[in-house]
């Protein structure tokens, strides 16, 4: 069991390091998934530790997400208070156990992670229709 749990640390461990740019924030947004996930189910289970472990986490992703922003870039200007949004109303779900903030903070990264799945894709094929010209 130790090994198995070792081999998939390392497994995590180099898709993180050999991951692109773009794939590093699809794996943030997964990860902000993942803890409100985690965070809605503590609630249910009136685990108040976990839920703000887990909402803490959430809030952690997305003040990465914020700190990678080029604000050079026009679409960063708009990404931002929308990051901000979503912290703020974490916020509030961990003072007030609420499931339906989460929700709807859930259904903003995800929004955001299936936008950023399909720039990815297109980055890809354009790199791609490239490649076979050269």
């Amino acid at each position: 069991m130790y090994q198995n749990t070792n081999a998939q640390n390392a497994y995590k461990q180099n898709s993180v390091t050999t991951a692109s740019p773009g794939e590093l924030t699809l794996m943030l947004y997964n990860g902000c998934l993942k803890f409100l996930a985690k965070a809605k189910v503590a609630i249910e289970q009136k685990n108040i530790q976990e839920k703000n472990h887990n909402i803490q986490r959430a809030q952690a992703i997305i003040a990465e997400l914020m700190s990678t922003l080029n604000m050079d870039i026009p679409i960063s200007k708009e990404f931002l208070p929308l990051y901000d949004y979503m912290n703020r109303r974490l916020i509030e779900a961990n003072i007030k156990n609420d499931i339906a903030i989460i929700e709807e903070v859930e259904g903003l990264t995800t929004e955001f992670r299936d936008t950023w799945k399909e720039v990815i894709k297109i980055t890809r094929q354009q790199q791609f229709a490239g490649a076979k010209q050269v």
